[in-house]
């Protein structure tokens, strides 16, 4: 009774942290944990009821890791995997480069008013939906009316019909992409620079360490336990890939998919062919075991190296 009154006690004396908490705490049991249940249809034929969705679950038949194989059966395999993972590597090294580097550079501009200026147009984009984004590239991209075309024309070269050729895409596709994420990732980094004790610095400068040199010996060393733990973080979703990107901004083009098509895009066309609920948590399941792995992974190789950097 003791522990039990305590443990009320706790809560009464903690209650306005705990009330600052539950909205997010409601928001990761609804939305995060309760959905768990679900990942039962990843092993299930999954066929609806009309006595509701816990009786359609239940009677459904099981059949095991036949839903899985959609992912691997089939010629596409290979590729939606290869340009899964190519990509978001891609997409964790550049994009840790680029936001790291431009919230080094907006740190060290002595105009305040013009720093924020400059992270407010670069955070636009990331409040910008992939529709949007989608459309903006095919105002440029356009074979007969996209900016570029035109311009490629006035230069006296043909026009390229980039819809139709894959060959730009891979690139096309990164360059969007860190276009929308740099401001919202480089905040986070610039938050980090902020809290850095300015005597560092100051010490640095009486040794005569130029600004590079108080870069590479003060923020960079810094910045590294957040670099590390950003990089655990998107370790872990390695394997989704950002479905508005690949999908929205291509315009489902066919001809495209041998670059574009990755195996959230994969899923969702077979989804809409077959209709099988089974397949598509089978596919959320596995990109999420996957991911879990990998961190886990990733995260005790950091702890050899470091284990002040690691995630937990």
């Amino acid at each position: 009774m003791n522990g039990l009154s305590g443990f009320f006690r706790n809560l009464n004396r903690n209650k306005a942290i705990l009330f600052m908490v539950l909205p997010g705490a409601l928001w990761f049991l609804i939305f995060s944990y309760i959905p768990m249940a679900g990942t039962i249809l990843a092993f299930k034929e999954y066929r609806i009821s009309r006595h509701g969705f816990i009786d359609s679950i239940i009677s459904s038949a099981w059949v095991g890791l036949d839903n899985f194989k959609f992912l691997f059966s089939t010629s596409d395999a290979w590729i939606i995997t290869r340009n899964t993972l190519l990509y978001n590597i891609t997409f964790i090294v550049i994009g840790l480069v680029a936001a790291v580097a431009m919230a080094i550079v907006l740190s060290e501009i002595a105009n305040k008013k013009l720093s924020k200026l400059y992270q407010t147009g670069m955070f636009l984009p990331y409040f910008l939906s992939w529709v949007i984004v989608g459309y903006f590239a095919f105002s440029f991209l356009s074979l007969d009316k996209g900016l570029l075309n035109q311009f490629l024309v006035k230069l006296g070269i043909d026009p390229i019909n980039w819809y139709s050729d894959p060959t730009y895409w891979p690139f096309i596709l990164i360059f969007i992409s860190m276009w929308k994420a740099i401001g919202y990732n480089s905040v986070v980094y610039l938050a980090s620079i902020m809290g850095i004790d300015r005597s560092l610095y100051e010490a640095a400068m009486i040794d005569g360490a130029n600004k590079w040199q108080q870069i590479r010996n003060v923020t960079l060393p810094m910045l590294t336990p957040l670099m590390t733990i950003m990089t655990l973080l998107a370790i872990g979703k390695i394997f989704y890939a950002d479905f508005g990107l690949f999908y929205q901004v291509p315009r489902d083009s066919g001809a495209l998919y041998s670059v574009t098509n990755v195996i959230d895009t994969y899923v969702y066309r077979g989804l809409k062919t077959t209709g099988e609920f089974g397949m598509i948590t089978a596919a959320g399941l596995y990109q999420s075991f996957v991911g879990l792995v990998l961190v886990l992974t990733s995260n005790w190789v950091v702890g050899k190296v470091n284990k002040d950097n690691t995630l937990f």
